[in-house]
C-alpha cells in the first residue's frame, strides 16, 4: 500500500514557481497527548509540490496562499534536492482544496435565519389618520439640516481620501536585498531570535543539514529565509537553517515575517 499523508493549514513561506509545478512550505504538530512512556510529537515542516494546472484551478495566488486555509492530500517523498525541498519531509500533492472560512459560512446561510421574523399588526383607523400629519411635520423640520449634514459628509470623505493617498505615497517601496534568498523581508541579528522549546527538543536531519551548510559555504548565504514573528522575534519555521547559521557563526540571518491573523 502506498504512503498517504493529509495536511491542513496555511503556507508558512512564500510560493516558489518552477517549470511545471509550484512549491510552498507548511508545518503541523501532532496530538498534544502521547501514550504513556512515549515522548510527545513535535512540529514537522513539510514542502508541498503541486502541479501548476491543479494549483491554478484553486484560484490561489502568491499572497492569498499565506492567508487561506487549505487541505493537502498526497504522498511523502525524500528524493527531492535540498535546494527545492527545505522542509523535513517533501509531499507530492494529488489533491489541493481551499477550505471555507467561518465568515464565508455565515454569508452562505439563508437570509431567513439571519433576519428575525417581524409580525406586522394591522394599523387602526386613528393611526391611519394621524400618521400622514406626523410625517409631514417631520419632513418639514428635517429637510434643512439634512442638506447641511450632506455637505459635511462630502468634505469629510474628501479629507479621508487625501490622507489615504498621502499615506500610500509615504510608504517605502519593497526592494530585493542583494545576495539574500528570494522572499527575504529583513536581516535580523542572530542573537535576537528566540527559539521555542519544541524546536530545541528536535534534531534536524543530519544529511539535509550538511547540504545546507555546503550551500552556505558555496554561496555565502542561506538557501531560504527563516520565518519569525515580527514583534517577539520568536522562530516559527526554519529551525534547520537556524542550526546552520549557528554552526557557520552568521551575525545576521535573512527572515520573513509570519502573517498575523
Amino acid at each position: 500500500m502506498p504512503h498517504k499523508i493529509t495536511l491542513t493549514g496555511s503556507a508558512t513561506g512564500p510560493l516558489r514557481e518552477y517549470d511545471r509545478y509550484v512549491a510552498f512550505d507548511m508545518r503541523e504538530k501532532g496530538s498534544p497527548s502521547a501514550p504513556k512512556g512515549l515522548k510527545k510529537s513535535t512540529f514537522i515542516s513539510y514542502t508541498v509540490f503541486v502541479a501548476k494546472k491543479a494549483f491554478n484551478k484553486t484560484g490561489l495566488t502568491k499572497k492569498s496562499i499565506m492567508h487561506e486555509k487549505i487541505l493537502i492530500q498526497g504522498e511523502p517523498t525524500l528524493d527531492i534536492p535540498i535546494d527545492e525541498c527545505p522542509g523535513e519531509v517533501g509531499v507530492i500533492c494529488f489533491q489541493i482544496t481551499v477550505l471555507p472560512n467561518k465568515n464565508d459560512k455565515e454569508k452562505n446561510q439563508p437570509e431567513e435565519k439571519k433576519e428575525p421574523k417581524q409580525e406586522a399588526s394591522a394599523p387602526s383607523e386613528t393611526q391611519k389618520n394621524t400618521e400622514p400629519t406626523k410625517q409631514e411635520e417631520a419632513q418639514a423640520t428635517v429637510s434643512q439640516p439634512v442638506a447641511k449634514e450632506g455637505k459635511k459628509a462630502e468634505t469629510v470623505q474628501s479629507e479621508v481620501k487625501e490622507k489615504s493617498v498621502q499615506e500610500k505615497k509615504a510608504e517605502p517601496k519593497k526592494t530585493q536585498m542583494p545576495n539574500q534568498p528570494k522572499g527575504t523581508q529583513d536581516l535580523v541579528s542572530f542573537d535576537d531570535i528566540i527559539v521555542p522549546e519544541a524546536f530545541l527538543n528536535t534534531r534536524p536531519n543530519p544529511e539535509k543539514t550538511q547540504k545546507v551548510i555546503d550551500f552556505v559555504k558555496r554561496t555565502g548565504r542561506l538557501d531560504e529565509p527563516l520565518t519569525i514573528e515580527k514583534d517577539s522575534k520568536v522562530l516559527k519555521d526554519g529551525y534547520r537553517r537556524y542550526v546552520v547559521a549557528k554552526t557557520v557563526k552568521m551575525d545576521k540571518v535573512p527572515v520573513v515575517y509570519e502573517y498575523q491573523k
